[in-house]
């Protein structure tokens, strides 16, 4: 199976624009919608909710941005800057809404750069380091195909400011799974090396996403989206294992996270009263 042949059947249902890409556009998602959280919404769901998907789309942006300078080529240089600006956009306005879901009114600063690791709400497969290219993809996959399910049904939600960034967000999401897909086809597919590097960076991932699936209503399409994509790479998926019980969610991280967050978070720190 080619790579477009991939691409068109995954991007099935998800509008006539299918492959825009680079969610980054002018248009505020949020143009119109009333952002008073609704009587009968649980404030506090609503607020672990952005935070964790905040931290999520945060730490993974970090991750991206780790490959300026170092990807293979130019192109997916450019590529994986502007999915990470895409999650940056998503941690932006999710960390916004839950501040004020929780009542403290704080900022998406205060969220992304003033909480220690132990604080942070991200699923582990986000902060583990790139790796190679392979498993790169290979986790970009994963992590965009279970936040793509994620937001599709969070388009409902009847907070309409979360509805609001996850109908946007599908529309980014659905560009990050293809271009993934497409990688993982084409070094799947390729060379002997590139075979045994994407069977590799695969395996990586597996371990971590009991995580992501066990607790979420979209397993079974999810592990469907891999399946197809690793079938057409002539790849075999390894069987997920359970989640591991005080996962990033519950705050229990592995030592990778401590350093990203520092490098991360290291200029607002030097000066916190400063502003940009």
């Amino acid at each position: 199976m080619s790579d477009d042949h991939v691409y068109m059947s995954l991007a099935e249902g998800h509008g006539d624009d299918t492959r825009w890409a680079y969610g980054t556009g002018f248009e505020d998602p949020l143009h119109g919608v009333d952002t008073t959280v609704p009587d009968g919404v649980d404030r506090d769901g609503l607020a672990a909710c952005c935070l964790a998907l905040g931290d999520d789309a945060l730490v993974s942006a970090q991750r991206l941005a780790q490959w300026t300078t170092r990807a293979p080529e130019l192109e997916e240089e450019v590529a994986l800057a502007n999915i990470g600006l895409d999650l940056l956009g998503q941690a932006r306005l999710l960390y916004a809404r839950c501040g004020q879901a929780d009542g403290t009114g704080r900022g998406e600063d205060a969220y992304a750069y003033f909480r220690d690791p132990d604080d942070f709400r991200n699923v582990t497969l986000a902060e583990l380091p790139n790796g190679d290219f392979a498993f790169t993809v290979a986790r970009l996959l994963v992590l965009s195909s279970w936040r793509l399910a994620h937001f599709e049904r969070l388009s409902a939600s009847p907070d309409p400011v979360l509805a609001a960034v996850a109908a946007k967000g599908v529309k980014e999401l659905t560009y990050h799974r293809q271009y993934a897909a497409e990688w993982v086809v084409r070094l799947g597919d390729g060379t002997e090396e590139s075979h045994r590097r994407m069977r590799a960076g695969l395996q990586q991932v597996v371990p971590y996403l009991g995580e992501l699936v066990d607790a979420h209503d979209a397993r079974d399409e999810v592990l469907g989206v891999l399946r197809q994509v690793t079938d057409a790479a002539g790849l075999d998926l390894p069987d997920v294992p359970p989640g591991v019980e005080g996962s990033g969610r519950q705050g229990r991280h592995t030592g990778h996270l401590a350093p990203l967050l520092a490098e991360l978070q290291s200029v607002a720190r030097a000066d916190p009263e400063a502003t940009w």
